[in-house]
């Protein structure tokens, strides 16, 4: 894959911002973002140890989509100071994803601020992400094609991303959001999956405080390098072509796949594997 690194600022203005990369759906890291939040300097797993220790958090692993499964349905559940032991005594798969752990823990809204960056942020839905030494997000996109804010504390954070446009050479599967899940991201198979020389994205690490701004739609895979976690703050699409894609993905798809599983079973979910490949392979 042709993967180059994302362009990085220490600081911007909200007209900066705006122009050169809102308005462009171009990313970029800002990285002293956060740095009068009380967040920079408390937002460790310690700190969410004896703060949020309390909480039952809902956890993923790196299992195959199977037919039974829910969408976005958790493996398994775990108090959250049993699973941030587990986080800083071994590597491991099992992450917290999409969580609003601020419903639980209400003065976690007092660590961070709103940024002044031009975009008009969902307050209700600050979204936590969790994840052990080497465990790996699956390469995905969005469901309401949000621009997203994403900011990563406490170690390191490697964060690949595609543009829409990059589609055709992902290995879509149909009816979903996610690219084929054998595929390795880290070390593409090239006789299987030849279509991934042909794509053209972005490669980044985040550290502790950084913040990355994903555009609409965008396909990304993200890997713990240590462990960690990051906050995802989103503003609803402004381009209407995703706004209307984002209301057929919540209203529609997901009802229709889930819809499919139920009668298909196992079958369904192979027969979408295998368009994947049928469909992509067209464009080579």
């Amino acid at each position: 894959m042709n993967l180059k690194q994302i362009e990085r600022v220490k600081k911007i203005s909200k007209k900066d911002f705006i122009s050169q990369y809102v308005k462009t759906q171009t990313p970029v890291v800002v990285e002293e973002l956060t740095e009068d939040w009380p967040a920079y300097s408390k937002w460790k797993l310690s700190y969410m140890k004896e703060i949020a220790g309390h909480a039952i958090v809902p956890l993923y692993d790196d299992r195959p989509v199977n037919h039974e499964d829910g969408f976005n349905e958790a493996h398994t559940q775990m108090k959250m100071s049993d699973y941030i032991d587990l986080l800083e005594e071994k590597p491991t798969n099992y992450r917290i994803f999409l969580y609003n752990l601020m419903k639980q823990v209400p003065s976690l809204k007092n660590d961070f601020l709103w940024p002044d960056i031009g975009l008009k942020l969902v307050k209700q839905l600050p979204m936590i992400f969790f994840g052990g030494e080497n465990s790996k997000v699956f390469m995905h996109y969005d469901i309401d094609y949000s621009n997203i804010l994403h900011f990563h504390f406490h170690g390191e954070k490697q964060c690949m991303i595609f543009a829409p446009d990059q589609t055709k050479f992902m290995y879509k599967v149909p009816h979903a959001l996610i690219s084929r899940e054998d595929i390795d991201f880290d070390n593409p198979d090239y006789e299987k999956f030849p279509a991934l020389k042909n794509v053209q994205g972005y490669i980044t690490n985040l550290k502790h405080g950084e913040m990355m701004y994903m555009p609409e739609g965008y396909w990304h895979y993200m890997k713990y390098l240590t462990p960690g976690f990051s906050m995802s703050l989103r503003s609803f699409p402004k381009n209407i072509s995703n706004l209307s894609k984002a209301a057929y993905n919540v209203f529609i798809m997901r009802h229709f796949d889930i819809m499919m599983r139920k009668i298909k079973g196992q079958k369904w979910i192979d027969y979408k594997n295998e368009k994947a490949i049928a469909n992509t392979h067209q464009y080579l």
